[in-house]
């Protein structure tokens, strides 16, 4: 007989050997879930780039240290593609676009597009073309910049898929031919689903996309760009079937009657009112089936008379299920905004240490220099937000903004919130006084101070955060450049025509044009110019041609009829300015008759901008002291800045011994094992690596013409590459056109 001793002790070591068995088990469960994030970052980055941000978590973050910060000195050009080349015979372009495009490179293949969004497939190791897709081949075409394509595959079916005006293309990612499968002939009219329940008709509506959407599964999700004025399409995010185009799923950021959020509007204000659109880019948290984004403003912009309330689901961050379009959770980063702060940018999905726990987070980066950690689950901030007081006075009649703001406690802002007398540019007495006696005649020092018609000097409406984002590491460290421009915003009376006087030529320019152009045709800077004289410049073909299918960040007016793009056209000219016969319900200004009844659409506000005007001092550098771009280094566990440095030069200032001063930037940072960041973006042109545990700068290159678009980071046959688009044309640079990669030797 077993003595009951052992037995027992016998039972006891089995539950001993069973109960090790479990913890070892739960605990490599647990290692697994806490390295999930940087599993999957590392699995979608390295050899590939496939994603818009590098990865669907947009990190903007690659594994690969072939080129690290003792070698990277050495960067040569390994090749460069020519985006532009034109087949043999075809006419030269009239005008030149920009590039703002950060291509993905699948298997050794880049895929990007061209100043004139034809979509092309190269060797990623040579730069060798392998083919071209022109999206406008027998078509007016309807020009815009593109920052990226997407790529989808099941099996031996593999598409790129990408937007070039108001299409969606489908196309085969080995031939570049249309997959005719999907949409009619493999297109897919974007304008789908943005007039639910409206009584508009879509063909007369301005909807494309600059940025990509995401996909999961079978269903791709995307936003648009639309118009910020009173003829602005809904901002609804819609999913697509990714297999046949059909339209599966429509989330309303304007709600509609019986939707939540419908009660932060005023009644019926959906018919009437656009905007509150994502138009830069979204990322995927694939575990959790959920799609992330931010919203711009609603229109019109910088007037919010007739749409009392928080205005949900404008300037929000949003969580949707990816395959049913349903709300998760929203976050507003700004109340019945009245400034044009959208969300400029992809939100980075990251996993930080809070309160001594691992979080999956959000950081999202805004135009007025915020950044926003919040519970990937829940939205919750991860350090405190307060709600401050934002009370102003001068608000035009009516006007009623929200009577607080939210703002984070950590991290600090990344750029200046407000232009005061002490922020006042130093690089020289002359600057000095010149903008001293400017600010001493103008209104400044709250942010939150409501748009006048006395004028206001305002941080924040042109980034903060831009669409270029921010790279994040597995270490939790956000890198996010920044911009500091002062913008002089006033706003103008604007005498809506009756039915006695008609629509007039100039009336058509000052709801189309006036708002960059400015209501003096004397432009607000390089982006938009001056167009007094622009006879000179260019024929009435020319200007025409401009208007109708769009250029950089001005949109294609195809949307409106002929006779109204003529009209604008002869006032340009200085030809006339007859009144304009229209009975077209729809287009971009109302039929006399429409006006006087002042139906929902297009809506006509009594009041428009003196156009996007920046502050510079006499010379045309910024009115504000220095720096004037930054690159930030931000630990998100804790909300502290590791380091921030000026980003950006201007050499003639060096030379007259001014410090280096940063300069506006539009792209982004990418940022690797090697130990490094690599961002262009600058207006002095170059592309530089930076030590990321110091901000130093460790290489740099002059490249031939403005790179303004984000770089990518990759690796064929054992070899690291890094690519940026040398567009140029922004702001008045010199153009382009050109993918230039960099390897060592």
């Amino acid at each position: 007989m077993t003595n009951p001793f052992v037995r027992i002790q016998e039972w006891n070591y089995r539950k001993f050997l069973i109960l090790l068995t479990v913890l070892l088990c739960l605990s490599a469960i647990c290692i697994a879930f806490i390295s999930q994030d940087k599993i999957t970052a590392e699995e979608e980055t390295g050899t590939n780039w496939p994603s818009y941000g590098g990865n669907k978590a947009g990190n903007r973050y690659s594994p690969l240290d072939q080129i690290n910060t003792g070698n990277v000195a050495s960067l040569k050009i390994a090749w460069q593609y020519d985006a532009v080349k034109r087949p043999e015979g075809s006419p030269v372009p009239k005008r030149q676009m920009e590039i703002q495009c950060q291509p993905i490179v699948i298997d050794g293949i880049l895929y990007g597009t061209t100043p004139n969004l034809n979509l092309f497939a190269i060797k990623a190791d040579t730069g060798g073309e392998l083919w071209k897709f022109d999206p406008f081949k027998d078509k007016t075409p309807r020009f815009h910049v593109s920052r990226g394509v997407m790529y989808w595959a099941n099996g031996s079916d593999k598409r790129i898929l990408y937007t070039a005006g108001p299409q969606l293309f489908a196309l085969d990612a080995a031939t570049g031919k249309p997959v005719e499968s999907f949409g009619e002939n493999g297109t897919v009219d974007l304008r789908e689903g943005t007039s639910d329940n409206l009584d508009r008709d879509k063909s007369k509506m301005s909807v494309d996309a600059t940025s990509p959407g995401v996909i999961y599964k079978d269903v791709l999700v995307i936003g648009s760009r639309v118009s910020e004025y009173g003829d602005a399409a809904p901002g609804s995010i819609r999913g697509f079937d990714i297999k046949t185009g059909k339209l599966k799923w429509v989330f309303h950021t304007i709600p509609q009657p019986g939707e939540k959020g419908y009660e932060t509007w005023p009644k019926d204000a959906w018919k009437k009112m656009g905007g509150a659109n994502n138009w830069a880019g979204m990322v995927l948290d694939e575990k959790r089936g959920a799609v992330y984004f931010g919203t711009g403003s609603p229109s019109v912009d910088f007037y919010g008379v007739d749409r009392e309330g928080k205005n949900l689901y404008a300037n929000c961050v949003i969580s949707l299920n990816a395959e049913t379009g349903k709300l998760n959770w929203y976050y507003q980063t700004v109340h019945h905004d009245l400034w044009d702060r959208d969300i400029s940018c992809q939100p980075n999905l990251v996993r930080v240490k809070n309160k001594g726990r691992l979080v999956d987070a959000v950081a999202q980066a805004t135009k007025d220099g915020l950044l926003f950690l919040l519970n990937r689950d829940t939205g919750l901030p991860l350090f405190p937000v307060e709600e401050r007081s934002a009370a102003a006075n001068f608000k035009l009649p009516g006007e009623h903004p929200w009577p607080t703001q939210p703002y984070p406690t950590k991290p600090a802002p990344f750029s200046r919130q407000v232009f005061t007398e002490n922020e006042i540019t130093n690089i020289s007495p002359e600057a000095t006084a010149f903008v001293k006696a400017k600010f001493d005649q103008s209104r400044s020092g709250n942010k939150y101070m409501p748009p006048s018609k006395e004028g206001t000097l305002y941080l924040g409406i042109g980034g903060g955060a831009e669409w270029g984002g921010n790279a994040a590491d597995p270490e939790g460290i956000l890198y996010q450049n920044g911009n500091e421009m002062v913008w002089d915003l006033k706003m103008l009376d604007y005498k809506v025509p009756n039915s006695d006087e008609g629509i007039t030529a100039k009336s058509l320019y000052m709801r189309n044009c006036a708002a960059c152009h400015r209501a003096d045709r004397m432009g607000s800077g390089q982006e938009y110019p001056n167009l007094v004289s622009i006879g000179s410049r260019l024929s009435k073909e020319d200007i025409n041609t401009i208007i109708k299918s769009g250029r950089g960040r001005m949109p294609s007016f195809q949307h409106i009829p002929d006779k109204e793009r003529e009209a604008i056209v002869n006032f340009l000219l200085d030809v006339e300015n007859k009144t304009i016969a229209s009975t077209d319900n729809h287009s971009a200004t109302a039929a006399p008759e429409i006006a006087a009844k002042k139906t929902d659409f297009p809506y006509i506000s009594p009041y428009i901008n003196n156009g996007w005007t920046r502050f510079f001092d006499q010379n045309g550098y910024p009115a504000i002291k220095p720096p004037w771009g930054t690159l930030n280094a931000i630990d998100l566990n804790t909300g502290e800045y590791l380091w921030r440095v000026p980003l950006g030069e201007f050499p003639e200032l060096t030379k007259k011994g001014v410090p280096i001063t940063g300069t506006e930037n539009y792209g982004g940072p990418i940022v690797t094992a090697g130990g490094l960041v690599f961002i262009a973006a600058t207006k002095d042109e170059r592309i530089r690596a930076f030590n990321k545990k110091t901000g130093k700068i460790v290489w740099e290159y002059q490249l031939p013409a403005g790179g303004f678009a984000t770089p990518v980071t990759y690796q064929v046959n054992g070899k690291q590459y890094v690519v940026i688009a040398a567009g140029g044309s922004k702001n008045g640079h010199k153009p382009g056109g050109s993918y230039i990669a960099f390897a060592l030797p």
